[in-house]
Protein backbone atom coordinates (compact mmCIF):
# COMPACT_ATOMS: atom_id res chain seq x y z
CA UNK A 1 0.00 0.00 0.00
CA UNK A 2 0.98 3.77 -1.16
CA UNK A 3 2.21 5.80 1.88
CA UNK A 4 -1.17 8.03 3.50
CA UNK A 5 -0.58 11.47 1.89
CA UNK A 6 0.15 14.24 5.20
CA UNK A 7 -3.31 15.43 6.12
CA UNK A 8 -4.26 19.14 5.38
CA UNK A 9 -6.23 21.47 7.54
CA UNK A 10 -9.28 22.20 6.70
CA UNK A 11 -9.61 26.03 5.00
CA UNK A 12 -11.62 28.27 8.05
CA UNK A 13 -14.96 28.38 6.15
CA UNK A 14 -15.04 23.90 6.00
CA UNK A 15 -13.90 24.37 9.45
CA UNK A 16 -17.78 25.83 10.36
CA UNK A 17 -19.62 22.91 8.50
CA UNK A 18 -20.62 19.94 10.23
CA UNK A 19 -18.06 17.23 10.22
CA UNK A 20 -20.31 14.48 11.02
CA UNK A 21 -22.15 15.21 7.72
CA UNK A 22 -19.66 15.66 5.87
CA UNK A 23 -17.79 12.66 6.96
CA UNK A 24 -21.48 11.02 6.30
CA UNK A 25 -21.96 12.58 2.78
CA UNK A 26 -17.98 10.96 2.09
CA UNK A 27 -19.23 7.77 3.19
CA UNK A 28 -22.07 7.03 1.10
CA UNK A 29 -20.05 8.67 -1.94
CA UNK A 30 -17.17 6.17 -1.47
CA UNK A 31 -20.23 3.68 -1.09
CA UNK A 32 -21.30 3.85 -4.04
CA UNK A 33 -18.24 5.24 -6.03
CA UNK A 34 -16.61 1.40 -4.56
CA UNK A 35 -19.78 -0.55 -5.45
CA UNK A 36 -19.68 0.93 -8.84
CA UNK A 37 -15.72 0.48 -9.78
CA UNK A 38 -14.38 -1.78 -7.05
CA UNK A 39 -11.36 -0.52 -4.80
CA UNK A 40 -8.75 -0.33 -7.45
CA UNK A 41 -10.92 1.49 -10.10
CA UNK A 42 -12.59 3.94 -7.57
CA UNK A 43 -11.04 7.69 -7.44
CA UNK A 44 -10.99 9.90 -4.54
CA UNK A 45 -11.90 12.42 -7.07
CA UNK A 46 -14.57 10.97 -7.96
CA UNK A 47 -15.81 10.40 -4.39
CA UNK A 48 -15.70 14.03 -3.31
CA UNK A 49 -17.44 15.19 -6.62
CA UNK A 50 -20.33 12.52 -5.71
CA UNK A 51 -20.79 13.88 -1.96
CA UNK A 52 -19.84 17.29 -2.89
CA UNK A 53 -17.15 18.28 -0.80
CA UNK A 54 -13.46 19.39 -1.78
CA UNK A 55 -11.28 16.70 -2.24
CA UNK A 56 -8.89 17.45 0.51
CA UNK A 57 -11.14 16.78 3.54
CA UNK A 58 -11.40 13.23 2.58
CA UNK A 59 -7.60 12.58 2.81
CA UNK A 60 -8.30 15.46 6.04
CA UNK A 61 -11.16 13.00 7.92
CA UNK A 62 -9.61 9.50 6.37
CA UNK A 63 -6.11 9.72 5.54
CA UNK A 64 -6.81 9.12 1.92
CA UNK A 65 -8.55 5.82 -0.19
CA UNK A 66 -7.70 3.10 2.07
CA UNK A 67 -8.59 5.11 5.04
CA UNK A 68 -11.88 5.60 3.81
CA UNK A 69 -12.11 1.61 2.94
CA UNK A 70 -11.07 0.88 6.31
CA UNK A 71 -14.21 3.48 7.53
CA UNK A 72 -16.76 1.62 5.56
CA UNK A 73 -15.59 -1.64 6.98
CA UNK A 74 -16.49 -0.60 10.41
CA UNK A 75 -19.47 0.19 9.59
CA UNK A 76 -19.81 -2.94 7.98
CA UNK A 77 -18.91 -5.08 11.07
CA UNK A 78 -21.53 -3.05 13.08
CA UNK A 79 -24.05 -3.64 10.78
CA UNK A 80 -22.98 -7.31 10.78
CA UNK A 81 -23.10 -7.23 14.70
CA UNK A 82 -26.96 -5.96 14.08
CA UNK A 83 -27.91 -8.61 12.06
CA UNK A 84 -26.04 -11.49 14.40
CA UNK A 85 -27.96 -10.90 17.58
CA UNK A 86 -26.71 -13.81 20.32
CA UNK A 87 -28.65 -17.14 20.30
CA UNK A 88 -29.96 -16.36 16.49
CA UNK A 89 -30.38 -19.39 14.50
CA UNK A 90 -28.28 -20.15 11.67
CA UNK A 91 -31.58 -20.13 9.30
CA UNK A 92 -32.32 -16.49 10.14
CA UNK A 93 -29.09 -15.55 10.32
CA UNK A 94 -28.66 -16.18 6.52
CA UNK A 95 -32.16 -14.79 5.57
CA UNK A 96 -31.14 -11.71 7.37
CA UNK A 97 -27.94 -11.65 5.21
CA UNK A 98 -29.50 -12.46 1.51
CA UNK A 99 -32.12 -9.95 2.41
CA UNK A 100 -29.45 -7.24 2.80
CA UNK A 101 -29.51 -6.93 -0.85
CA UNK A 102 -32.53 -4.72 -0.52
CA UNK A 103 -30.95 -2.44 2.31
CA UNK A 104 -27.34 -2.44 1.71
CA UNK A 105 -26.91 -3.24 -1.97
CA UNK A 106 -23.84 -1.37 -2.24
CA UNK A 107 -22.13 -3.09 0.57
CA UNK A 108 -22.81 -6.51 -0.93
CA UNK A 109 -21.59 -5.33 -4.55
CA UNK A 110 -18.15 -3.93 -2.94
CA UNK A 111 -17.30 -7.40 -0.87
CA UNK A 112 -18.26 -9.11 -4.66
CA UNK A 113 -15.67 -6.53 -6.06
CA UNK A 114 -12.91 -7.29 -3.76
CA UNK A 115 -13.06 -10.86 -4.51
CA UNK A 116 -12.40 -10.31 -8.28
CA UNK A 117 -9.66 -8.01 -7.66
CA UNK A 118 -8.25 -10.21 -5.05
CA UNK A 119 -4.20 -10.85 -5.34
CA UNK A 120 -3.77 -11.46 -1.58
CA UNK A 121 -3.93 -10.17 1.84
CA UNK A 122 -1.28 -7.21 0.78
CA UNK A 123 -4.43 -5.76 -1.35
CA UNK A 124 -6.98 -6.27 0.44
CA UNK A 125 -7.82 -3.23 3.18
CA UNK A 126 -10.55 -5.18 4.53
CA UNK A 127 -8.66 -8.67 5.22
CA UNK A 128 -7.72 -8.85 8.39
CA UNK A 129 -11.37 -7.14 9.99
CA UNK A 130 -13.53 -9.34 7.47
CA UNK A 131 -11.53 -12.25 8.57
CA UNK A 132 -12.40 -11.54 12.32
CA UNK A 133 -15.96 -10.82 11.82
CA UNK A 134 -17.03 -14.03 9.76
CA UNK A 135 -14.80 -16.39 12.21
CA UNK A 136 -17.51 -15.99 14.82
CA UNK A 137 -20.15 -17.47 12.15
CA UNK A 138 -17.30 -20.34 11.43
CA UNK A 139 -17.45 -21.14 15.58
CA UNK A 140 -21.17 -20.70 15.56
CA UNK A 141 -20.88 -23.76 12.60
CA UNK A 142 -18.81 -25.56 14.74
CA UNK A 143 -20.87 -25.47 17.74
CA UNK A 144 -23.76 -26.62 16.33
CA UNK A 145 -22.55 -29.58 14.32
CA UNK A 146 -21.00 -30.05 17.98
CA UNK A 147 -24.26 -30.19 19.74
CA UNK A 148 -25.46 -33.06 16.74
CA UNK A 149 -28.14 -30.55 15.06
CA UNK A 150 -25.75 -30.15 12.09
CA UNK A 151 -24.29 -33.05 10.22
CA UNK A 152 -20.57 -34.93 11.15
CA UNK A 153 -19.71 -34.26 7.65
CA UNK A 154 -20.79 -30.56 7.33
CA UNK A 155 -17.35 -28.37 7.06
CA UNK A 156 -17.82 -24.90 9.14
CA UNK A 157 -15.46 -23.00 7.00
CA UNK A 158 -16.81 -24.54 3.91
CA UNK A 159 -20.39 -23.98 4.94
CA UNK A 160 -19.38 -20.56 6.11
CA UNK A 161 -18.10 -19.45 2.22
CA UNK A 162 -20.99 -21.72 1.08
CA UNK A 163 -23.74 -19.81 2.64
CA UNK A 164 -22.28 -16.05 2.32
CA UNK A 165 -22.17 -16.80 -1.81
CA UNK A 166 -25.64 -18.19 -1.54
CA UNK A 167 -26.80 -15.19 0.25
CA UNK A 168 -24.78 -12.90 -2.10
CA UNK A 169 -26.76 -14.31 -5.59
CA UNK A 170 -29.19 -11.35 -6.32
CA UNK A 171 -26.81 -9.05 -6.36
CA UNK A 172 -23.65 -10.88 -7.67
CA UNK A 173 -26.31 -13.14 -10.38
CA UNK A 174 -28.91 -10.51 -11.25
CA UNK A 175 -28.70 -12.27 -15.05
CA UNK A 176 -28.97 -15.40 -13.81
CA UNK A 177 -31.99 -14.40 -11.54
CA UNK A 178 -34.02 -12.51 -14.03
CA UNK A 179 -33.47 -15.71 -16.98
CA UNK A 180 -34.46 -17.76 -14.27
CA UNK A 181 -37.40 -16.28 -12.63
CA UNK A 182 -38.32 -13.27 -15.26
CA UNK A 183 -37.51 -10.77 -12.10
CA UNK A 184 -34.87 -8.12 -11.38
CA UNK A 185 -32.04 -9.46 -9.11
CA UNK A 186 -33.04 -6.51 -6.47
CA UNK A 187 -36.96 -7.22 -6.86
CA UNK A 188 -38.07 -7.09 -3.57
CA UNK A 189 -40.61 -10.25 -4.12
CA UNK A 190 -38.20 -12.09 -5.49
CA UNK A 191 -35.13 -10.89 -2.79
CA UNK A 192 -37.92 -12.16 0.16
CA UNK A 193 -38.95 -15.37 -1.54
CA UNK A 194 -35.17 -16.33 -1.75
CA UNK A 195 -34.25 -15.47 1.53
CA UNK A 196 -36.80 -17.94 3.03
CA UNK A 197 -35.72 -20.54 0.72
CA UNK A 198 -32.01 -20.22 2.11
CA UNK A 199 -33.49 -20.41 5.83
CA UNK A 200 -35.71 -23.38 5.03
CA UNK A 201 -32.80 -25.14 3.33
CA UNK A 202 -30.28 -24.68 6.28
CA UNK A 203 -33.57 -26.16 8.50
CA UNK A 204 -34.22 -28.54 6.69
CA UNK A 205 -30.40 -29.61 6.46
CA UNK A 206 -30.65 -29.36 9.96
CA UNK A 207 -33.38 -31.67 10.29
CA UNK A 208 -32.53 -34.36 8.41
CA UNK A 209 -29.49 -34.64 11.30
CA UNK A 210 -29.90 -37.82 13.12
Amino acid sequence: MTAPKPRRSPKPQERRRDPERTRRLILEAAGAEFAAKGYAGARIAAIAARAGVNQQLISYYFDGKEGLYRALSEGWGQRQGELAAPDLPLSELVRRFALEALTSRDGVKLLAWSGLEYAGPDTDPDHGPRTRRLTGTVEQIAALKAEGRLPEWVDPASLTVLLMAAAMAPVTLPHVVDGLTGKPGDSPEFVRQYADQLARLIEHLAAETP
